[in-house]
């Protein structure tokens, strides 16, 4: 009996490391990659798809299928939380919720944690893989005034730089962004250029405000757009119950996305219009829904 177990966990392991060595591929090159979620109408994951059950559009034009991938392939994340005063009755809740993201991470992937109220901060160290430090870094993090939402995702933008593979942003906030010297549109325009995927968790909360008035916040509208924009998914909470299904489900998606790449004729260094579709009209694919073509750069003239 042991050893079938210790022969599924080597192949577990096998699987996860031969990913995590598969070549990255970016738009810049002759390879624009697609991460898609696939989902039924009830909005279960599905699995198992072909390279022949997808299409993609590139400008409305349909592309031919260069690169197709279903296995699961690693991530680097940042989990970027909202930490201001609206949150003080909720802080343990989202805490706790979050390390449900972590505990699913699995032995490849790496992250990072960060929190944001009028400030912005990321925990002790660079990306990482283990639980254990990302979780002691979420129990760490502590309150603030204000809420600079588009800041918070603008730094983990940043922190992301320069690392290879696949990158994602999860933020969750209760509120809308106050007081950011980044903008929504200036956010999406970055993580278009960089390839980075958001998802985002929004939830309507109360606090204690000023003068002992309660007061209920809704999350920024602009989560969804920017989750849409970039493939990601966007979660709009109403009861604090659902945010560890949220975190979990966040973790599922992440280990569940096929991988599609196509080569594209036109390179004019404009944003062009993304669409994915399924051949079964019941389904619903989620990928980013624009990219910049950029020409091939050729390496040579580079170093000159």
């Amino acid at each position: 009996m042991r050893v079938g177990v210790t022969a599924v966990v080597v192949m577990s392991l096998s699987a996860v490391i031969a990913a995590a060595q598969q070549p990255t591929f970016r738009s810049g090159t002759q390879t624009v990659p697609l991460y898609i979620t696939v989902t039924d109408s009830a909005g279960r994951l599905v699995p198992d798809l072909q390279k022949e059950n997808f299409q993609i559009l590139d400008n409305q034009q349909p592309q031919e299928i260069t690169l197709f991938d279903n296995t699961i392939r690693p991530i680097t994340a940042v989990l970027m939380l909202d930490t201001s005063g609206s949150m003080t009755l909720n802080l343990d809740l989202v805490k706790s919720a979050a390390e449900q993201f972590v505990i699913r991470m699995l032995p490849a992937d790496k992250g990072r944690v960060g929190a944001f109220n009028d400030k912005i901060e990321f925990g002790d160290g660079d990306f990482t893989s283990d639980r254990d430090d990302l979780a002691r870094s979420i129990k760490e993090l502590d309150f603030g005034n204000a809420t600079r939402l588009w800041d918070a995702v603008d730094a983990s933008l940043e922190a992301l730089q320069g690392v290879e593979g696949r990158r994602v942003v999860v933020v969750f906030t209760d509120g809308d962004d106050t007081g950011s010297k980044a903008s929504l549109g200036s956010v999406i325009d970055r993580a278009r250029a960089d390839e980075v995927m958001i998802y985002a968790i929004g939830l309507e909360s109360v606090y204690m405000g000023a003068p002992g008035r309660m007061v209920r916040t809704r999350p920024a509208g602009g989560l969804r757009k920017i989750a849409d924009e970039t493939g990601g998914g966007y979660f709009e909470l109403k009861k604090t119950e659902e945010l560890g299904p949220a975190f979990t489900r966040v973790a599922q998606e992440l280990h569940s996305q096929y991988l599609l790449g196509f080569t594209p004729k036109n390179l004019d260094s404009k944003i062009h219009k993304l669409d994915v579709k399924t051949t079964d009209a019941s389904q619903k694919a989620r990928a980013r829904r624009s990219y910049v073509a950029s020409p091939v750069k050729d390496p040579a003239a580079a170093g000159k």
